[in-house]
């Protein structure tokens, strides 16, 4: 095997696991699988580098920024390493390279604020904002980068240290991504290690750890749930959804219908907030079954290099076999593929953007999260069975409702229990909000101010009043 990214990128050499591109199915790369003794001596480093990490502010918001233009300026060799290990067109590759750089600099320039208690008592009370230590962030393979920066801008602009994890299906633009960034950090502030299981398992349960930070199924969350409480570590967890969006009987179907069904399959519907159900009024269903599907039959499916591709493959071949199990089930079930339903004739993990109508409600496909490019579309004869079904899952990440009557819309958005709902769109998110979910959806909040506070712990001074 030629030279490669993983080659050029400091790190252990002892044992490596190969890296394989979902658009042909073939190892293109390998990666170091990193093991015990590597990992306790990261996070040793990491302690050690946070003393004098946390002490100066200016010096980290002065190199949070040139780490933010240090990601910008290695944006082409980022974005074409990302799509060729995850598989995404490379235009949404380029996305989320600069959505990478966008958090670095917002967190760079967001600072804790200091509070002062007045309670009557001739005493000043101050609340002031200490971080934590080194921060464990466990990333998955769907947005690598930008899930990545979600977890490590925060919690660095605090003041912590960060040992970060990708997935063993997509390592190798991260560990890029670390090399950029070692450039213009302090050493041993930030720190990519990579390796298959039980590397996660270790790194969430490490004595040395203080806080997780993880995104990923609601299984793999609770066992690092389980695996943070032996040192009692601070936990953050984004475990997914199963978003619906509700149309009502006022919707606009030609004039929504890209939209929507782009907040479906973006990234082959690898996103844990994608609308995973629909539900639309009964007289509308075949309209919209028709204009979804016929989005899913002319999209243009193809590896993520290729200009043209407006859809990539699936990241893993795990992933492959379960979307077509599922979707096998539902047909089984009563289902009908009204596009798609099968994987397409082809090396790589490609799967044909799939509309399924007659799914019945207690089908796997609308009662778990799918994560792929398959969506039930459901129909509903009142609002009220419209937001039960929205409502009837353990997940509860986000919803969408779609309408002319804005007020309606948003009266109706009230009512789904979810952390975040958006009218006539879907899963567009500010780099100022927070961002979580409720039920099995989460634990603890992301984004904005939240996120910064999320990495920090409090620490109360009190002095007598000056006479």
């Amino acid at each position: 095997m030629a030279t490669s990214e993983a080659d050029r990128l400091p790190g252990p050499r002892a044992v490596r696991f190969a890296v394989i591109d979902p658009a042909t199915g073939e190892a293109f790369d390998e990666a170091p699988d990193q093991q015990q003794d590597e990992l306790d001596a990261v996070i040793d480093r990491a302690h050690r580098a946070w003393h004098g990490w946390r002490a100066d502010p200016v010096a980290r918001t002065t190199a949070l920024r040139e780490a933010a233009d240090a990601v910008e300026g290695a944006g082409d060799d980022l974005a074409r390493l990302l799509t060729r290990e995850q598989g995404k067109p490379l235009a949404e590759a380029y996305a989320e390279v600069a959505r990478t750089a966008a958090r670095l600099r917002y967190f760079a320039d967001l600072a804790p604020r200091t509070r002062r208690i007045a309670d009557g008592r001739p005493v000043r009370s101050e609340i002031r904002w200490r971080p934590l230590g080194p921060v464990a962030a466990i990333v998955p393979w769907n947005f690598p980068l930008q899930l990545a920066a979600a977890k490590f801008a925060p919690a660095l602009a605090a003041g912590n240290t960060v040992v970060l994890k990708p997935s063993p299906f997509t390592p190798l633009a991260t560990r890029l991504l670390g090399s950029v960034l070692a450039t213009v950090l302090p050493e041993d502030v930030l720190t990519v290690v990579t390796g298959r299981e039980p590397l996660g398992a270790r790194l969430a349960s490490h004595p040395g750890i203080r806080h997780v930070t993880f995104t990923g199924s609601v299984a793999t969350g609770r066992a690092v749930a389980e695996a943070a409480a032996a040192s009692l570590a601070r936990v953050t967890l984004e475990l997914g959804g199963n978003d619906a969006a509700i149309l009502l009987d006022d919707v606009d179907i030609d004039r929504i219908a890209d939209r929507l069904f782009w907040a479906a399959f973006r990234n082959c519907g690898q996103v844990c907030m994608a609308v995973k159900r629909l539900y639309v009024p009964a007289r509308l269903h075949a309209d919209v079954v028709e204009a979804l599907a016929q989005r899913a039959k002319t999209v243009a499916v193809g590896p993520g290099l290729n200009p043209e591709t407006r859809l990539g493959p699936l990241n893993n071949a795990p992933q492959l076999t379960r979307i077509e199990q599922i979707t096998q089930q539902a047909l089984a079930d009563g289902a009908r593929a009204a596009a798609g339903g099968h994987r397409q004739d082809r090396p790589g993990y490609f799967f044909a953007p799939t509309i399924l109508t007659d799914v019945p409600p207690g089908s796997a496909v609308v009662t778990g999260e799918q994560f792929g490019p398959v969506l039930p579309v459901l129909p509903y004869r009142s609002l009220d069975e419209a937001v039960d079904g929205a409502n009837g899952t353990g997940f509860g990440l986000g919803g969408s409702v779609w309408g002319t009557d804005l007020d309606r819309a948003e009266a109706v958005a009230e009512r789904l229990e979810c952390g975040t709902a958006w009218i006539n769109h879907h899963a567009e998110l500010s780099l100022a909000q927070p961002f979580a979910g409720v039920k099995d959806s989460g634990v603890g909040v992301a984004g904005g101010p939240w996120g910064m506070y999320g990495n920090l712990r409090p620490f109360v001074v009190h002095r007598p009043q000056e006479a």
